[in-house]
């Protein structure tokens, strides 16, 4: 293990200065000479609703008027921030206010969309998938005034159900199955929709709204590039170094100046000299899409809460929102320490970006770079080796660095090492046998061992997590154990579809014998449908292993899909008495 790290350093919170709204919109990345990228200095980023309209839309979460917090933040108002703050201070005094009513007359709010797609009664999961890419993809974003989506260039594909704007992470695993079913067109422009948000904001943010600007997400940028790449063809690289470049300097800033024992926003330096990564937001406020429930949280809890709240957005930028694995106690959401935790699968994501790196500065023919990369990129891998690797537990663990412990919790995160080739082959031996013996179960792998009510845990498994985990075992020769969990996650997503006519954003994999939308799931909201990543790697997985894809023909009086996401146009203004 690694020598003990001296206590953190405490981080300022960096909240970005007002900008005029609405945001301009940032280029778009066209194939274009490639330069040498440096951290960009862009312009200030547009404020969240939460700060924009301070007072009154805590008011209005504190009130509850919509049953999803997300609205709130989505809702567009009608005049500048600055005019309605003063019409909404003018009027609360007077006799008979009513909040609702305020806000029907002041704000729009995004509306349902009914999908026009149907599906037949003998149409199998491989028609469903097809036929959901149009229904998932949406126009390129030119936002109206005010609003706290993220103008776009290029048409994208969104997850579906509640998350209405493109999201990071989610949009590699949908870029699979958009590249199985030769949808190159989509594809494309997704990848061009993300290097421009990374070209106007320094990085690409959790998603595609003011509010997510303060965090990323798991940096799968590089993997993008690497599928589109396939393709295109190896100048691809090239046309994305920029990003690339940009993308490792947002996760690394400040690294330069962190002592040793200490930490900087994402970055952490152990007392040896080790360098490594965690996740950070810039803010230490209550999550806008969340605000009530962050509120509560640390309501709950004697500690700061702004402490608190800082955790809660590292957690949603790690993709897990929220998981056992950022639980000092294991089971409680008010003792949430991400930031003390160096997570497995972000520093495996970091090592294949300086990978691509190098790759990418190879092909434009920067030999001296291209070392400098794959420098980085075998130390990082050491390091992962050395200090998240547990040879007791047999798996690749996340590390808490202030204790300079190993955590207790197993997760599916043990392997994206194998996914990302960082591991030896000893280690996705081990890796395999105790994924094989603690987390396999009828329908894939359970996410962890504990079941807290939290989404990433039991009994839940999830279409990226049992993805790559199929092509890391694979990589690693563990043929028998990645068909296995193939096969029986195929069952399970399959089974469901038979039964209900959609696909899910997660799933039961314990209880085989449970609801036809796979329960209520845990977790801040209800169970969503569409869905981009279980269709993606699903039709990948089908591919791959097509002697285990069950019948997929839905059972007679299934329900076809209705409703699976929301329109990014918000309705027109309530009118006024």
């Amino acid at each position: 293990m690694p020598p003990a790290v001296a206590e953190t350093v405490p981080v300022a919170a960096s909240v970005p200065a007002p900008a005029p709204a609405p945001a301009p919109a940032p280029a778009p990345a066209p194939a274009r000479a490639p330069v040498v990228a440096s951290t960009p200095a862009p312009a200030a980023d547009p404020l969240p609703p939460s700060v924009a309209l301070d007072g009154l839309f805590a008011a209005i979460s504190a009130a509850h008027i919509f049953a999803d917090a997300k609205t709130a933040a989505d809702a567009v108002p009608d005049r500048a921030p600055g005019d309605l703050l003063a019409a909404y201070e003018r009027e609360r005094g007077q006799p008979g206010f009513d909040l609702t009513s305020f806000v029907a007359q002041h704000f729009s709010v995004p509306q349902q969309r009914m999908v026009s797609y149907r599906r037949h009664q003998d149409e199998g999961v491989r028609d469903y998938i097809d036929g959901m890419w149009d229904v998932l993809g949406r126009p390129p974003d030119r936002p109206p005034p005010f609003s706290s989506l993220l103008p776009l260039p290029e048409p994208y594909v969104v997850p579906g159900g509640r998350f209405r704007e493109l999201y990071y992470w989610d949009s590699y695993f949908t870029l699979i199955g958009l590249a199985e079913s030769g949808r190159f067109d989509m594809l494309r422009g997704t990848v061009r929709d993300i290097a421009s948000l990374i070209d106007g904001y320094g990085h690409m943010p959790n998603g595609s709204r003011t509010y997510y600007l303060s965090r990323s997400e798991p940096p799968f940028f590089a993997l993008m590039v690497d599928l589109l790449a396939r393709h295109d063809g190896p100048q691809t690289y090239v046309t994305y170094l920029p990003e690339l470049q940009r993308e490792y300097a947002y996760w690394m800033e400040g690294a330069e100046g962190v002592a040793p024992g200490a930490a900087h926003r994402h970055v952490v330096r152990l007392a040896d000299g080790t360098v490594m990564n965690r996740y950070w937001d810039d803010r230490d406020t209550p999550r806008d899409e969340s605000y009530p429930q962050d509120i509560a949280t640390a309501a709950a809890s004697d500690r700061p809460a702004a402490e608190i709240y800082r955790n809660l957005r590292a957690g949603a930028e790690s993709g897990w929102d929220y998981s056992s694995r950022w639980l000092a106690d294991g089971h409680t959401l008010t003792t949430i320490h991400t930031t003390d935790l160096l997570p497995v699968d972000l520093n495996s994501l970091i090592a294949h970006l300086l990978q691509t790196l190098a790759h990418a500065c190879a092909v434009r023919g920067d030999a001296d770079q291209a070392r400098h990369y794959a420098q980085l990129a075998t130390e990082r891998i050491a390091a992962i080796r050395r200090v998240l690797w547990d040879p007791a537990q047999g798996a690749f663990l996340d590390y808490d660095w202030t204790k300079r412990a190993p955590s207790p919790v197993l997760s599916t995160a043990t392997l994206v090492p194998l996914f990302l080739e960082a591991a030896t082959p000893d280690q996705a031996r081990m890796v395999a046998a105790t994924v094989r013996a603690r987390l396999l179960r009828a329908g894939g792998l359970v996410t962890t061992e504990q079941a807290t009510g939290q989404q990433w845990d039991a009994p839940n498994g999830w279409a990226p997590e049992e993805w790559m985990a199929v092509m890391g075992l694979a990589r690693y020769g563990q043929d028998d154990l990645a068909r296995e969990i193939a096969a029986r996650w195929m069952t399970r997503v399959v089974t469901t579809y038979r039964k209900s006519g959609v696909l899910l954003e997660k799933y039961d994999v314990v209880n085989p014998a449970i609801s036809p939308l796979g329960g209520a799931g845990g977790g801040e909201y209800p169970m969503q449908i569409g869905f981009g990543w279980t269709n993606g790697t699903l039709l990948d997985l089908m591919n791959r292993y097509p002697a285990a894809v069950p019948p997929s023909v839905p059972v007679p009086n299934a329900p076809p899909p209705n409703v699976v996401s929301s329109d990014t146009a918000p309705a027109a203004p309530a009118a006024r008495d």
